[in-house]
C-alpha cells in the first residue's frame, strides 16, 4: 500500500502518518517488523538495554514531535537515497525518512542556493540527527567536492558539531568506497576518518538497503537517543552480525558441493551456488538475504549475480576480480575457512576429518556394489545426464561407470573444499565494540 505525505503539519509523527491515510494497525506492523530487525542481532543498545517490543518502539516513535535532521550528500551517486525512496512505492519506510529528513535534504528538498544554505545553517545551531551520505575528498584542500563554497569536510564538521547521533549511510560514507581505492585520487576517506570525537554508525552497503537505514534511523528514535550495538567496524548488529553465506537460499548446493561454474550453463539456470564465479557471500556480513531490495522482490544473488562484498570496507581494493573466487584472507579459530563452514566441518580435527573420508569412501564403494545406479539428487534439481557428464573439478575424474562426477553427493565430496579456494576474512573483525 502507497501514502500521499504531506509534510510535517501535526504536532506528533503519529499524527502525520495517521494524515497521511496510514492506518493504527499498519504503523504497528511497521513497528513490529522494526522490532523483529532488532531481535535479529540480539539488539540491546550500547547501555545493555533489551531490544524494545512493536508497542515500546510505536510508542516511543510516534511520539516523536518534528525532529531536526541534517541529511547530507557529500561526493557520492545518489544511490543510498535512491534505495531509501525509490523503493516501489511510498511505504510507510519512505513516509517515515520524509517526515524525518524535512530540515535538510539538499537532494530531494525544494529550497536551492541561499534558502538552502539557509536552513543548513539554522539546523546546524540546534541539536539533530546527522545523515552522511558520500566520502570526504580531503586532497587539495577538498576541492573536489565543494558545496556553498564549502568543502564537504568543512560542511561535515559543521554539521557534527550539535549532533546527538551520526549515521554514515553508503559504502561512500562508511570508508570512501569506489573511489578510495587504489590510487584513491581524491583522498576519499569515510566519516569516521574525519569525526573522530563521537560516535560513528556505520550503515555500510553500495547501496544500503532501505530498510536497514530506516531501522537505524527509528532505533535512535525510539531508544531515546542511545545507539545500538555495534561490530569493530561500527556496524549495528541487528543487520549485519551474520554473513549473507549464513542466511542465502542458495547454501545447500554450497554444502552439495554444486556450483556454477560458468554463467547460464547448467547449474546457473538451476539455481546452484555462485562462489566459483566469484560470490563474497561466505566473507560478507549483511543482512540481504533477509531483507532484499524493491519491497522484498529480489537481491544480488536472487537474480543470478555473485554478491561483490559491498558492505565491507575496501572491498573494491579486497574482492576484486570480482568473478574470481575469493582472494587468500584468512580468519581465525572456527571461521578459518568459509568451506569448512560450508562442507559440515566445525570444529572438526585434521583426524576426524581423514576418519570421515576414508569411511564415507568404504560407504560409497559399497553402495555401488549394491546399485549399480544411485540416481542423481533430485531435490537439487540434478537431471540424469549431468549427474553422469560432468566432472566435480578438474581435480576429479569422471567416474568410469558413469558415476556422480559434477553432482557428487556432500558425502562423497567429503572435506574436499573447492578448487582455487583459501577462506574469506570472516570472524576476525566481529568483536563487538565495549
Amino acid at each position: 500500500m502507497t501514502y500521499q505525505p504531506e509534510g510535517w503539519q501535526e504536532p506528533t509523527l503519529v499524527e502525520n502518518l495517521a494524515r497521511a491515510g496510514v492506518e493504527r494497525r499498519d504503523f504497528l506492523k511497521f513497528c513490529g517488523g522494526l522490532a523483529a530487525i532488532f531481535a535479529m542481532g540480539g539488539a540491546a543498545s550500547a547501555s545493555g538495554a533489551p531490544p524494545a517490543t512493536a508497542e515500546e518502539i510505536a510508542g516511543k516513535l510516534g511520539a516523536v514531535t518534528k525532529p531536526n535532521v541534517v541529511w547530507l550528500q557529500l561526493q557520492e551517486c545518489t544511490g543510498c537515497m535512491e534505495s531509501t525512496l525509490r523503493s516501489g512505492g511510498t511505504t510507510i519506510e519512505e513516509l517515515v525518512l520524509s517526515l524525518l529528513s524535512v530540515n535538510y535534504n539538499e537532494l530531494v528538498m525544494a529550497a536551492s542556493g541561499d534558502a538552502a544554505n539557509k536552513a543548513l545553517d539554522e539546523t546546524n545551531a540546534k541539536d539533530h540527527l546527522l545523515v552522511v551520505n558520500g566520502s570526504v575528498p580531503v586532497k587539495e584542500n577538498g576541492a573536489y567536492c565543494t558545496i556553498g563554497g564549502k568543502s564537504a569536510e568543512q560542511v561535515l564538521r559543521e554539521s557534527a558539531e550539535h549532533a546527538t547521533a551520526i549515521l554514515a549511510v553508503g559504502a561512500c560514507a562508511v570508508w570512501g568506497s569506489v573511489q578510495a581505492s587504489k590510487p584513491n585520487p581524491t583522498g576519499a576517506v569515510g566519516v569516521d576518518r574525519i569525526i573522530k570525537d563521537k560516535p560513528v554508525i556505520n550503515v555500510s552497503g553500495c547501496p544500503p538497503i532501505g530498510e536497514v537505514i530506516t531501522a537505524t534511523v527509528a532505533y535512535v528514535l525510539s531508544h531515546d537517543g542511545a545507539l545500538p550495538r555495534t561490530d569493530a567496524e561500527g556496524r549495528p548488529l541487528f543487520a549485519y552480525d551474520q554473513r549473507i553465506h549464513d542466511s542465502c537460499p542458495r547454501r545447500p548446493h554450497f554444502d552439495a558441493g554444486q556450483y556454477v561454474r560458468t554463467f547460464d550453463d547448467a547449474g546457473a539456470r538451476s539455481g546452484w551456488c555462485l562462489y566459483e564465479v566469484g560470490c563474497k557471500g561466505p566473507s560478507t556480513f549483511s543482512p540481504c538475504p533477509v531483507f532484499q531490495w524493491n519491497l522484498h522482490t529480489s537481491w544480488p544473488i536472487g537474480a543470478g549475480h555473485p554478491c561483490i562484498g559491498c558492505t565491507e570496507k575496501q572491498f573494491f581494493d579486497r574482492f576484486t576480480p570480482f568473478y574470481q573466487v575469493l582472494p587468500d584472507v584468512t580468519g581465525i579459530g572456527v571461521e578459518s575457512t568459509a568451506e569448512k563452514v560450508g562442507w559440515g566441518l566445525v570444529g572438526a580435527t585434521v583426524a576426524g576429518v581423514g576418519i570421515h573420508a576414508g569411511l564415507t569412501a568404504v560407504r560409497h564403494a559399497a553402495s555401488r556394489r549394491s546399485a549399480a545406479a544411485a540416481g542423481p539428487m533430485q531435490a537439487f534439481g540434478d537431471s540424469e545426464r549431468e549427474w553422469r557428464a560432468e566432472p566435480t573439478s578438474p581435480d576429479t575424474p569422471e567416474d568410469a561407470a558413469g558415476g556422480p562426477g559434477q553432482d557428487a553427493t556432500a558425502e562423497e565430496i567429503g572435506g574436499t573444499p573447492p578448487p582455487g579456494a583459501s577462506g574469506p576474512d570472516d570472524g576476525a573483525g566481529k568483536a563487538e565494540q565495549q
